[in-house]
């Protein structure tokens, strides 16, 4: 039986080992890739004007004039920590309609600094009317109706931004 010398083993073993340090660092780097793309999902974080969180909700953005023109129309159902962010390239006097649009709503209002300027509860659903507040707004957050009522949100809370700025693309 015939033995390879202990330095060309020694080197394949090196090799072996290496080629496996490779493959579980690939590995651990698809997992992490992976749970990030999970955890980093769109979040607006609701913050009272004492600094208590009230709540987090997971958003789609709608910060294109397409997006924003659809918004949320069709939709029959909306998840319980789940909504809409509208984002505008400058703040305005701004109003929605519901037209088209078949779940009730709350509509939270904040301006540039995403201060909360007011907030329009439980917009009836396929209204032609329109819902606004009496003040500029920026950015409008848009979650069932109930849901302001249920998480105490009102005028001067604070929205945060969670992995992810919000910049309008008009």
């Amino acid at each position: 039986m015939s033995r390879l010398p202990t330095a060309i083993m020694t080197a394949r073993l090196r090799h072996a080992a290496r080629a496996l340090a490779l493959t579980r660092l690939a590995c651990g780097m698809l997992c992490l890739s992976a749970l990030a793309s999970c955890s980093q999902a769109p979040k607006v974080a609701i913050v009272g004007r004492d600094g208590t969180k009230r709540t987090t909700v997971t958003v789609e953005i709608a910060d294109s004039p397409s997006e924003r023109e659809v918004g949320l129309m069709y939709r029959t159902q909306l998840g319980a920590d789940s909504g809409m962010l509208f984002v505008f390239a400058t703040p305005s006097r701004l109003t929605f309609w519901m037209k088209n649009t078949e779940i009730p709503l709350d509509m939270v209002f904040a301006d540039a600094d995403a201060i909360v300027v007011g907030v329009v509860a439980n917009a009836e659903p396929l209204s032609q009317r329109m819902f606004g507040v009496p003040a500029d707004s920026k950015y409008v957050l848009e979650v069932n109706g109930g849901f302001s009522a249920r998480h105490g949100i009102k005028a001067g809370d604070h929205l945060e931004f969670v992995g992810f700025v919000p910049i309008a693309v008009d």
